[in-house]
């Protein structure tokens, strides 16, 4: 593997998007979210409390494969989330809001930390930032069936996580991309200016905020 970069942000924040387009266009083999094979997705935004453990030890594992692939490349990759996520945010918001039990918690936590010790760090995470109006505008878009009864407040708690979250990562550079009005798909000048302050950050070169 030669560099490894991670595309991180709340849900509908783009990061699908952009892992494709930057993998087209700096030749980086992608990695995506496991999205639509957890079989536990539909019943989690139904009934978080009785879902939220299974659902984030499925995502922890395919985390862990997806991990062990992309060792094996020889090239560049992006991925689409990271294992810090999965740890930092989610499963700390549904341990926070009462939906994963402290035993559970503690478990998942002991496996986190064995897991990341096991993992190089990326070599720059992309965070993408949006408000919540955003989020929603976007996960509408898609119409995605098991997301259309996410509630507010549970995007709103993922944010301040995020927030915490890169104000105290120092595993890796950080660029930090505010996507409430960036258009990545129709708007050609906005991803050639991502591009250039992605190849900025990994150069070491002043970039944007």
């Amino acid at each position: 593997m030669d560099k490894f970069i991670v595309v991180a942000g709340n849900i509908g924040a783009g990061k699908s998007t952009l892992v494709r387009l930057l993998s087209d266009r700096l030749d980086f083999k992608p990695f995506y979210e496991p999205v639509s094979d957890n079989p536990y997705l539909a019943d989690f935004y139904a009934d978080m409390k009785k879902w939220a453990f299974h659902s984030q030890l499925y995502y922890l594992t395919r985390r862990l494969l997806i991990h062990k692939e992309l060792l094996s490349v020889a090239g560049s990759v992006i991925q689409d989330r990271s294992v810090y996520e999965d740890a930092e945010i989610f499963a700390r918001n549904l341990f926070l809001q009462g939906d994963i039990s402290k035993r559970d918690y503690n478990v998942y936590q002991d496996l986190y930390h064995i897991l990341i010790k096991l993992l190089p760090p990326p070599n720059l995470i992309i965070y993408l930032q949006a408000n919540v109006e955003t989020l929603e505008k976007r996960i509408a878009l898609r119409s995605r069936d098991y997301e259309s009864n996410i509630p507010r407040i549970y995007l709103e708690r993922l944010n301040i996580l995020y927030e915490e979250w890169m104000n105290s990562f120092t595993e890796s550079p950080i660029l930090v991309i505010p996507c409430d009005s960036l258009n990545l798909v129709e708007d050609n000048t906005h991803i050639h200016k991502v591009i250039e302050a992605v190849r900025d950050k990994l150069t070491g070169r002043t970039v944007m905020h």
